[in-house]
């Protein structure tokens, strides 16, 4: 899994290219004269990747330097002041090697997500999750770097029970041996990692100061991981009915707030601010509860679909997840496929869980600007290409059939 480790690529990829601008449209509301001027080099761990991406335009955009860190480097153009570093978050060498120079960390890379991530082997996730952080928190103090931002998750503190504007002092972490995933378990771990390595001495003799993001559902122009698929499934009526609780409420953030978020957090970790973000967490949205099946809107329609009419409950749905699930571990060695949805999708779409933003408001200055997605569906309809309309495969349609089927029998028995 661990590709070749030590190289900088500064040539420019092929594929579409978002608008930079817009990803660093994200000021720092007074706040950026402490960035520039204790942070000359910033690395950003899965740099290649969509919201690391982003991060990098933004900071290169305020004349930071900027190393992307990842395995794979970014389908889109490498911006001025920045270069990729091609290596792997649990390679020492390769990450001690690539914070040359760094000021700041910004530590976004991780894995098991969602799809079929989530169902992968629960060692190689703990390895990326866990043990790349073990490093990178190793690095930092060796390389005398003063400041680590994590890119967390809500999922840290949900784990299927309602949360109603949760805040981070009174939300506790959801227990680990209760969580469903290995995913949300390990960025857990991960999270208390990187708090309790907050003031850790350097080797130079300074501290080590960190903090955390907490970012629930990411989109934006360009978001591969969510809204590609959804809208897939979508035009393969695959979606023509519901199983969300038409009542729940959820939180989602933009990728233009959640760098703001990011960038306000680095300069809440130096001296001119106090410190005041040092060993702290913070919840970063878009200061919206939202209802999914109002929100989820504007993708069915502007896809020209109707919204699904025929509700199941969850608990059917998730059995037939589970069944999906076994059935792509058994078969994984012959084909690979992604499953429609899995049971931790299910749970995050059945039950209330909202946060609020309170704390970042107050000590780090955020202010999340207004976004819909209607407008993140009209770039995906601009930009999509021929191939992304697949046909039903006849691996969608066995899936597909056992879920139907699944759902059927549950109803008779």
């Amino acid at each position: 899994m661990v590709s070749q480790s030590g190289d900088v690529i500064r040539t420019r990829s092929n594929g579409v290219v978002p608008h930079c601008s817009q990803a660093s449209d994200c000021r720092l509301n007074g706040h950026v004269g402490p960035l520039q001027k204790r942070m000359a080099k910033a690395l950003i761990t899965g740099g290649g990747g969509y919201f690391g991406y982003h991060l990098g335009c933004a900071l290169a955009s305020e004349d930071i330097n900027v190393v992307l860190f990842d395995r794979q480097k970014p389908r889109w153009k490498v911006p001025n002041r920045a270069v990729f570093f091609q290596g792997d978050v649990r390679d020492y060498e390769a990450v001690f090697k690539a914070c040359e120079g760094v000021d700041c960390v910004f530590h976004v890379a991780s894995y098991g997500m969602s799809g079929s991530e989530q169902l992968q082997r629960k060692e190689l996730i703990e390895s990326i999750n866990v043990g790349g952080t073990k490093i990178i928190i190793k690095v930092c103090q060796q390389r005398n770097i003063s400041r680590l931002i994590y890119t967390s998750s809500v999922n840290v503190v949900f784990g299927g029970n309602p949360i109603e504007e949760g805040d981070e002092e009174t939300v506790p972490y959801f227990p680990l041996e209760k969580h469903t995933d290995h995913y949300s378990r390990t960025k857990a771990v991960a999270d208390q990692m990187i708090l309790a390595a907050d003031g850790t001495p350097l080797k130079g003799g300074d501290k080590l100061h960190t903090c955390v993001i907490r970012p629930p559902g990411i989109y934006g122009p360009e978001e591969q991981r969510h809204l590609p698929r959804v809208a897939k499934n979508i035009q393969r009526q695959l979606f023509s009915f519901e199983f969300w609780n038409p009542n729940i409420l959820m939180n989602w953030v933009h990728v233009r707030n959640l760098v703001q978020g990011h960038l306000l957090a680095s300069a809440a970790l130096t001296a001119e601010r106090g410190y005041i973000a040092s060993g702290q967490a913070y919840y970063i949205n878009d200061g919206e509860n939202v209802i999914f099946s109002e929100w989820i809107t504007p993708l069915f329609e502007k896809l020209g679909y109707r919204k699904p009419q025929i509700h199941i409950p969850a608990f059917f749905v998730t059995a037939t997840a589970a069944l999906l699930e076994y059935l792509h571990l058994l078969l994984k060695p012959v084909v690979n496929f992604t499953p429609i949805v899995t049971r931790n999708e299910i749970r995050n779409l059945t039950v209330t869980h909202t946060f609020r933003i309170d704390k970042a408001r107050k000590q780090l200055g955020y202010h999340p600007k207004k976004f819909t997605l209607a407008d993140t569906v009209d770039h995906y309809l601009k930009t999509r290409s021929p191939c992304q309309d697949q046909a039903f495969s006849p691996m969608l349609f066995l899936t597909f059939s056992l879920f139907l089927s699944v759902i059927f029998l549950s109803f008779l028995f």
